[in-house]
């Protein structure tokens, strides 16, 4: 990564200008069975059709609050980084009703209602799949974000030191700078370099969920094993995806 990387979407461009084809995040549900990698060109991808869909179709405008009502999941990353790009404020567990857009997975459409702005569903079911149904005063991702473009440039520049990231779990409020300074500490602290690979299990509600779950590997040059559901999983069943995933580190809530 380049020492002068400021936002997380700086981390995500140095990645693909770096090595392109390596993993970044692999995303496990326990509970379905789903698996998914996605390289970082491929990540990189749905980040900026993500981002051109938020500043175009949305509307989006750099410091905009987007409440953020997503689980661990790699759609929930690509949504953090979108944000980043942007210079949208990604409020992870944001109040709705206060946020100028809302972004819902399925078991949160109604809290997500309270939104006035734009309100995006996803449903989260494999391959990126829209909803059978599409809920009544949303948008389905799914259905909007594959048409929009494969490159995106900002309308301005995202000032680095404005407000990026709000975690309301922690009363933690970031700038994108500040966002990849902890990543780089938390990074550093869990003795993760270049090709790391982080398995984890913690849920995305939380600063330490996001770190290990996405922010920390990226900022090391490293990659993410996302695992959704891991209790699910018993000892021997951890121990052997360790394995099948090459994963060089384990947060520790996510030993099994």
């Amino acid at each position: 990564m380049n020492a002068t990387d400021r936002t997380p979407a700086d981390l995500l461009q140095s990645a693909l200008a770096t090595d392109p084809a390596r993993p970044l995040v692999t995303f496990y549900d326990d509970a379905t069975g789903e698996r998914v990698e996605l390289s970082v060109a491929t990540f990189a991808n749905w980040v900026a059709k993500t981002a051109n869909l938020l500043q175009g179709d949305l509307a989006a405008e750099p410091g905009d609050r987007l409440a953020l009502l997503l689980p661990a999941h790699w759609q929930t990353a690509v949504w953090l980084l979108a944000c980043s790009a942007t210079g949208v404020v990604a409020e992870v567990g944001g109040d709705p009703a206060a946020a100028d857009l809302v972004v819902s997975g399925p078991d949160t459409l109604d809290a997500a209602l309270a939104c006035t702005g734009e309100r995006v569903a996803l449903s989260l079911r494999p391959l990126g799949a829209r909803f059978p149904q599409p809920p009544a005063g949303f948008i389905d991702y799914a259905v909007e974000v594959p048409a929009q473009g494969d490159r995106f440039a900002p309308f301005a520049p995202v000032d680095p030191a404005a407000t990026a990231l709000v975690v309301r779990a922690d009363g933690l409020e970031l700038s994108g700078a500040g966002t990849v300074e902890r990543a780089r500490a938390d990074a550093a602290q869990r003795d993760l370099t270049a090709g790391a690979r982080v398995l984890s299990g913690l849920a995305y509600d939380t600063w330490d969920g996001l770190s290990a779950g996405l922010l920390a590997p990226l900022a090391a040059g490293g990659s993410v094993v996302l695992c959704r559901n891991l209790d699910k999983l018993s000892a021997a069943e951890v121990d052997q995806r360790r394995a099948t995933e090459r994963v060089t580190a384990v947060v520790p809530d996510a030993a099994g």
